[in-house]
């Protein structure tokens, strides 16, 4: 069996390399049992990553966003098999483009309505485009995505999630719902969804769903200026491998009374504030005696939803990192070790985010494993699946 110090030398190897500094949390049973830290928060500052370093999420936001929708299925709010339409009557009349031979793309009704259940599992044919392009794609999607969305975006508006959700109703999906995975505006739908049902935002509901009943004082949407000073600095790596801090009005949006409608309820957390997250879920929904989550509904949510053909598309997108996996209700779970040469257990699940995160959980061990670095595009699966293989090999 390897040893934590397994792991504390691989990420001193993580930033020895490219990465300026990372962290990494990994809890059994709802308590901590390990922490590593390596590198630097700031460089020019000279200033170390440690446990109160405040990472930006990303795309792991989506993990609370997905988890409020479980609570509110289990709540008997929606079923997967509800049109979104119920909800979010814009997209009542949903077309989709269709390729005719001689002709190029034209668009007709789609012959089923886009459900809950595709939006959960990506399936619903809408890539990401959320800002209006000055240019023209070869996807015609993106470009109605890009038009529809540009009223929204005048004199430097930034528009509303439901704006978002709502323009996008009159958009062409790229294919007929359900029947390819497609990583993109999915996940949006279900948190319109989550503001139409309970009439408060996203943000509000993580607040109020999560971040507090979980003590997640490290945790937030808006940053105050003490939140600020602990935010690590993000790093671009330039193709001669030098590392170049990202602009500073990049983070306006993170900043209290910034931009209060922003439709992106981006998450800025510790790395030992998300493990605490992922943990309740990797011991049935329960964390210190407080029950967030029901344990079948957890399982429902890890279990494989996409068939043959969007299996083929989710790992041609994914690449390495997700070879092995299938994709539940919003999140990636471990299907295969074989194909996915994994040492970790069958059902495991998470997702990941553009600035470094990883994060898995896995019901069969109770355990929940945490990583975060602090660049954007560094082939952060290379990374990612090392980490994973090396606390697995800790396990008992």
């Amino acid at each position: 069996m390897g040893t934590f110090r397994n792991l504390d030398k691989l990420l001193d190897s993580f930033t020895q390399g490219p990465i300026p500094g990372c962290a990494c949390v990994v809890m059994q049973n709802n308590e901590i049992i390990h922490e590593s830290y390596s590198g630097y928060a700031d460089i020019e500052k000279g200033s170390k990553i440690n446990d109160r370093s405040i990472f930006r999420q990303a795309s792991t936001t989506k993990l609370f966003t997905y988890a409020i929708g479980m609570m509110l299925f289990e709540e008997g709010a929606f079923r997967f098999t509800d049109p979104i339409y119920d909800f979010l009557p814009e997209w009542k009349n949903t077309t989709k483009y269709v390729q005719v031979p001689g002709h190029g793309p034209e668009v007709v009704p789609v012959e089923n309505p886009i459900t809950i259940r595709d939006a959960f599992t990506m399936s619903c044919g809408l890539p990401y485009c959320m800002r209006p392009l000055d240019h023209v794609t070869d996807n015609p999607t993106v470009n109605a995505m890009s038009e529809a969305v540009r009223p929204y975006c005048t004199d430097g508006k930034i528009p509303t999630l439901r704006d978002e959700v709502r323009a996008m109703g009159s958009v062409p999906i790229m294919f007929e719902p359900g029947t390819h995975w497609l990583y993109g505006l999915g996940s949006e739908i279900v948190g319109a969804i989550v503001e139409v049902i309970t009439g408060k935002s996203v943000r509000q509901n993580m607040k109020e769903r999560l971040i507090e009943p979980l003590g997640l004082k490290d945790t937030a949407t808006f940053l105050d200026d003490e939140m600020l000073g602990r935010l690590v600095t993000c790093y671009f790596i330039t193709p001669d491998k030098k590392k170049e801090p990202m602009p500073e009005e990049m983070d306006d949006i993170l900043k209290i009374g910034g931009t209060p409608e922003y439709s992106r309820a981006n998450l800025n957390c510790s790395c030992r504030d998300f493990a605490v997250f992922m943990s309740m879920l990797a011991n049935g929904g329960r964390y210190k005696g407080e029950r967030l989550l029901g344990r079948k509904t957890i399982d429902l949510m890890r279990t494989n939803q996409l068939g043959p053909e969007q299996l083929k598309d989710f790992w041609h997108y994914n690449g390495v990192d997700i070879l092995g996996y299938g994709y539940g209700m919003g999140v990636r779970t471990l299907l295969d070790k074989a194909s996915g040469a994994s040492n970790g257990s069958i059902g495991a699940f998470g997702w990941s985010g553009g600035y470094g995160s990883w994060a898995e959980a896995s019901p069969e061990d109770k355990l929940s494993i945490v990583y975060m670095h602090n660049t954007q595009g560094e082939h952060n699966e290379l990374f990612h699946v090392k980490v994973r293989d090396v606390v697995y090999g800790c396990i008992e």
